[in-house]
């Protein structure tokens, strides 16, 4: 039997961007894919299996291979109980499953949550977080990670994410597997293998843009409905602040090998003030967010 909703409010906005997103991605994955076919024709079964699989691959495993790289390690209720008990009050309070949940060795303090579902899902806290947040902060934090899984929306982040995947790889086979060989003057085809790599990278191009803008927006409505669920907005706005404030002295060196997960995190790592990743950052700034909590904060207090 289907489950009922969540206690989480729902988001309008972010489920008509979702399904925006995935139209848009959907036609940029099948304008590549034919350009592909349109170019190599006579390999069309392999070009279909191969995109086929990558796809197939990506939804089912991108999940594990994310928490794996971020080193996510499940934890029992007897390795940690305080952020069992902190999730167990989560899913208390908006009616969901509890999902598995992890630590990652790190002190850059963060959280992050994976999965394709609630029954998949996957919430990790790094011991840096644990280790500098108080109770309250802690479960701020968490709902806000529990929020995307109730929304379903790092399932949509992680199917956009592989058309970008899948266009590097196309411009890394054109340039470096020999598709000029079968260029010769002015012929169409070889016209065409030869716009391969230009194509992929516009391919790219827009499905970066088109996940940055969704993923902005997601953070500040898994900020919004976390601090409606608790009922403590402050608590929320106080982590965030603590943990922008604890980035910068993080060593650079763990920064850098934060940096290409920062989708996934509840705050961006950076290694330098003036990284190009602040510019094209898939969080809002600070200041968006501790808006958005104040403006919460406030509604709460004059109902």
């Amino acid at each position: 039997m289907a489950r009922t909703r969540s206690r989480y409010a729902p988001d309008r906005g972010l489920t008509t961007r979702m399904v925006g997103t995935m139209f848009f991605i959907g036609l940029l994955y099948v304008v590549l894919v034919g350009v592909l076919l349109a170019a190599l024709r006579g390999s069309w079964p392999v070009i279909l299996v191969i995109t086929g699989g990558l796809f197939v691959a990506q939804f089912w495993f991108s999940d594990r291979i994310a928490a794996y790289g971020m080193g996510a390690r499940e934890v029992t209720p007897q390795e940690a109980p305080e952020l069992h008990g902190a999730i167990d009050r989560i899913c208390a309070l908006a009616d969901m499953p509890k999902p598995r949940v992890a630590i990652a060795q790190s002190d850059v303090p963060n959280a992050f949550a994976t999965g394709r579902s609630e029954r998949t899902a996957l919430v990790c806290a790094t011991t840096g977080l644990l280790r500098r947040l108080e109770p309250e902060e802690l479960e701020g934090v968490l709902a806000h990670e529990m929020s995307h899984v109730a929304h379903r929306d790092v399932a949509v982040m992680t199917i956009a994410s592989f058309l970008g995947v899948l266009a590097g790889i196309v411009t890394r086979v054109a340039l470096w597997g020999g598709l000029a060989r079968n260029s010769r003057g002015n012929d169409p085809a070889g016209i065409i293998i030869m716009l391969i790599p230009l194509i992929s990278a516009v391919v790219y191009a827009l499905s970066f843009l088109l996940t940055r803008l969704l993923s902005r927006y997601r953070e500040l409505s898994a900020d919004r409905t976390a601090a409606l669920l608790t009922g403590r907005p402050s608590a929320l706005a106080s982590a965030l602040t603590k943990v922008s404030g604890q980035m910068a002295r993080i060593p650079t060196e763990d920064l850098r090998k934060a940096e290409p997960y920062n989708a996934f995190y509840f705050v961006p790592a950076f290694a330098a003030k003036e990284s190009l990743g602040r510019l094209l950052s898939s969080h809002p700034t600070l200041e968006q967010r501790l808006d958005q909590l104040a403006r919460i904060s406030a509604g709460l207090s004059h109902p």
